[in-house]
């Protein structure tokens, strides 16, 4: 090869040198662009996946918090009602015992119980039903009529009922009575009597 030959082909070997270097920067450039643009990317969208991780784990966390403290106050009120209830159960137990007594504080209590009722009724010919202790009781002043008396209301003695104590007295033809037993009267106070027992154990 002559030496004007290798002349032309070291200048066109320079040029492609030249033109491939020139390339090969800017493409490294444009990958280094990528590259940074990519690492933008995923540190947004980290920090994305990050921020609503933690906005989940926060209101995970509250939603624990709020189920915890629900727990604890159906808890608290079932432990309450327990002890709520012991109390009635107690006080069912001492009236049972004062009722069987026999004792004039249950028998005025009973005369009370009753004249309640005949004063709801308003009538003055009644059928009255007690518990098996005081029906006994009163068929000692049954006259020659099967009835009694008591303050000028005559009364037919019916058939003994199932109760702690107190009475139900009604009409002769049954259509109306008044139920004021023991435990009717527990049920009908009990949501007042639940709020005094709540307010002495609890207070």
């Amino acid at each position: 090869m002559s030496s004007g030959t290798d002349k032309i082909v070291s200048s066109i070997m320079s040029e492609a040198q030249e033109k491939a270097d020139t390339i090969m920067q800017e493409a490294n450039a444009e990958i280094a662009t990528i590259n940074a643009n990519a690492e933008k990317t995923a540190e947004s969208e980290k920090n994305k996946i990050l921020d609503n991780g933690k906005k989940q784990s926060d209101m995970r966390y509250q939603q624990i918090i709020s189920e915890a403290k629900m727990n604890a106050r159906r808890a608290e009120l079932g432990a309450k009602e327990e002890v709520i209830e012991a109390a009635f159960d107690k006080a069912s137990e001492e009236l049972k015992s004062i009722a069987s007594s026999g004792s004039d504080e249950y028998d005025d209590s009973l005369s009370k119980m009753i004249k309640e009722a005949v004063d709801e009724l308003g009538s003055n010919d009644l059928i009255i039903q007690l518990n098996e202790a005081d029906t006994n009781k009163f068929k000692s002043q049954l006259d020659s009529s099967s009835t009694f008396q008591i303050d000028d209301i005559k009364f037919q003695l019916g058939e003994p009922i199932d109760a702690i104590g107190g009475a139900i007295v009604k009409t002769k033809s049954g259509d109306i009575e008044v139920n004021n037993t023991i435990e009717s009267r527990l049920e009908r106070f009990r949501s007042v009597l639940r709020s005094e027992v709540a307010n002495v154990l609890f207070k």
